[in-house]
């Protein structure tokens, strides 16, 4: 029937629902404070990944173009060849392997094979092809206009025209 309570219990039983009460009112503002604290760990953490997934695109890309290209004709044994001396720039943020070419779409040699150019800087690259007709004929005609196609080894293409000015 009757409860002996402690003394104080009463007092007791109204700090602890006034304690009780005010934890409740501190929850949502600390589950606020912590679901703001990991959503913006998640954005750090996700834009973090972007950014490295972006330069890891983006930066090494190749970015070469030609900036002079003389052509010459040279008298060997047995007949011409043609050289096309090109200059390349590489303005991109990776070394540029310049691996193939090609002269008004003919195949055409890199002399030393492939040429490999640091980025920031510029290098020669020095292109052959044979006499296109009879050992007696020179693979540039005077005046005429030629297609200078360099190709890297990721697969890129940079191009330029040049006109043969020789005699």
């Amino acid at each position: 029937m009757y409860s002996i309570s402690p003394k104080g219990g009463k007092r007791n039983k109204l700090k602890f629902r006034k304690f009780r009460k005010n934890a409740k009112a501190l929850s949502p503002v600390i589950a606020t404070i912590i679901l703001i604290a990991v959503t913006v760990a998640v954005s750090v953490v996700v834009a973090a990944w972007m950014g490295a997934l972006t330069i890891g695109f983006m930066g090494n890309a190749e970015q070469a173009s030609i900036t002079n290209v003389v052509l010459a004709n040279n008298a060997v044994t047995g007949g011409y060849t043609g050289t096309a001396t090109c200059t390349v720039q590489n303005t991109g943020s990776a070394t540029v392997t310049i691996s193939s070419a090609t002269i008004d779409s003919n195949n055409a040699a890199i002399t030393g094979g492939t040429v490999s150019i640091a980025k920031g800087t510029s290098g020669t690259v020095v292109v052959t092809i044979p006499s296109t007709g009879s050992s007696t004929t020179e693979p540039f005609a005077n005046t005429a206009q030629y297609t200078i196609t360099l190709m890297t080894a990721k697969g890129n293409k940079v191009t330029t025209q040049a006109t043969y000015t020789g005699t």
